[in-house]
């Protein structure tokens, strides 16, 4: 068996900073309990680990205890979660990514504008909860071309269409083409909202799924941008499965399986894909291949709220910023011999 590896995968800036965010928080007050309200990013993973080390997860800012220390999620939050953390004198340290902040940003500069907000997403998911809350008054949620003779539009001149961060971009495209049929005059948001992370990751898959006889994603089932991956895959006719682990792993999905995809989402971490890898290595003997799609380099400043905690900690924030570096994992680690596999490269979206 051949494991391709797809780079880029993993985990992307936004997510890398939410965590980083905890992890300081947690280095700068040990002893003390803190809240996050959601999960930091979608990975039960990371979730557990936090939760090993005294983080307690919210899901109501009712339950932080008043005057505590609540750390936002990477989803970002509506306006209302804002003003019932200051309500109960929390200490609000925002972990939002700032591609979704880009997006929040949006919605208020439109609704102030006059604009109606059609919002290209899942309904249910905190990003998009999080967003509608900045101007709940002029946006619809829209899930699917279904939902588009059931919105109420006051004048179709006044529309602009955003779209969830972690969408696939076939669904997205799908959807916003319906909506420039029924409305022509529809405006859209100044530059593409599905992040570059998400566009990488879903890229790559177009590129080699073709090639492989099955995809295998890892992330978690409440991961939208890891879900997509397997629906970008079997979009371009390979069969595609997401695990959370290698726990998960049935051997018999790997019947007549010669060469197989290996990617993650942006929230999971590496060393998950590397018990994957060595489970492949163990079992089938794999070798494994690099495949270069892209080359990120993203990096984004400390939160402000973080940077200000710090301050009063006696803590030097200066130049500190948070950086991802691409996936290290080489084939010689696990018994193989390292193959490298360039399939195309460029700088992609980021």
């Amino acid at each position: 068996m051949r494991v391709i590896l797809a780079n880029p995968r993993g985990f992307c800036a936004g997510v890398r900073m939410a965590i980083d965010v905890v992890d300081q928080v947690l280095d700068l007050l040990p002893g003390e309990t803190i809240y996050v309200y959601h999960e930091i990013v979608h990975n039960r993973h990371v979730v557990d680990r936090f939760k090993g080390r005294g983080v307690v997860f919210v899901e109501d800012v009712a339950d932080v205890p008043e005057g505590q220390i609540v750390v936002f999620s990477a989803h970002g939050v509506s306006p209302a979660v804002r003003a019932a953390a200051k309500a109960r004198n929390l200490t609000a340290i925002d972990a939002t990514c700032p591609l979704v902040t880009k997006v929040h940003a949006e919605a208020i500069r439109y609704a102030k504008q006059g604009f109606q907000i059609l919002l290209v997403g899942h309904k249910n998911h905190q990003e998009i909860v999080g967003t509608s809350g900045e101007a709940p008054e002029a946006t619809q949620v829209v899930e699917s071309p279904d939902d588009i003779p059931h919105l109420r539009i006051d004048d179709p001149d006044k529309l602009v269409y955003l779209t969830q961060t972690t969408l696939s971009t076939d669904d997205a495209g799908v959807i916003i083409d319906a909506l420039k049929r029924a409305f022509p005059n529809i405006k859209a948001p100044p530059s593409e909202d599905i992040c570059y992370a998400t566009t990488n990751r879903q890229h790559a898959v177009r590129q080699i799924a073709p090639r492989c006889d099955l995809v295998l994603v890892v992330g978690s089932s409440n991961s939208s941008n890891s879900v997509r991956l397997t629906e970008i895959a079997q979009n371009v006719g390979t069969p595609g499965r997401r695990v959370d682990d290698a726990s998960e792993l049935d051997a018999s999905w790997f019947e007549g399986v010669g060469t197989l995809m290996l990617t993650a989402g942006a929230s999971a971490p590496e060393d998950l894909v590397a018990e994957i890898c060595r489970w492949f290595v163990d079992r089938f003997g794999a070798t494994l291949h690099i495949a270069d799609v892209f080359e990120e380099s993203v990096e984004f400043g400390l939160p402000v709220t973080l940077k200000r905690l710090m301050t009063e900690h006696d803590v030097d924030h200066k130049d500190r910023r948070v950086r991802v570096e691409p996936p290290t994992i080489t084939a010689g680690e696990y018994g193989a011999a390292p193959v490298a596999l360039t399939i195309s490269t460029g700088d992609g979206a980021a």
